[in-house]
């Protein structure tokens, strides 16, 4: 898969679309759409909206950020704004000033309804 580079010194305003990753050095007022895997590097930084399949902060972002399988923090990051991601991984000494929410797995789901239907049976029977 490409790699896409947004390289130090350097500013996009706009949208990106792309199927591949991204590594963000420098500034990128706007939206980006991928479906790889999104690196804002420690001296990138990133305000809009990100959506990507997975994420690696170093740098800043202040906006939406939502990562359908994992985001991680790293300890010089500093994200504020909207989160929704699959898993998260923040390390110490990271500033997320953000709301944050994560999505339920289909996984969990299956897990869930089986739980339900499991307890639905077990009080049918204790009815009979």
């Amino acid at each position: 898969m490409e790699r896409n580079v947004i390289a130090k010194n350097t500013t996009i305003n706009g949208e990106i679309i792309s199927d591949g990753d991204f590594r963000i050095d420098g500034v990128l007022e706007g939206s980006l759409t991928t479906k790889g895997r999104v690196i804002v590097g420690s001296g990138g930084f990133v305000k809009g909206k990100v959506n990507a399949l997975n994420a690696d902060i170093e740098g800043k972002i202040s906006g939406e950020l939502n990562v359908d399988k994992t985001l991680t923090v790293k300890a010089i990051a500093d994200i504020s704004g909207n989160v929704i991601v699959g898993k998260l991984s923040v390390e110490p000494g990271a500033t997320f000033n953000a709301s944050c929410a994560m999505k339920v797995s289909s996984k969990v789901l299956k897990i869930e309804n089986g739980k339900e239907q499991q307890e639905q049976q077990n009080k049918q029977k204790a009815i009979k």
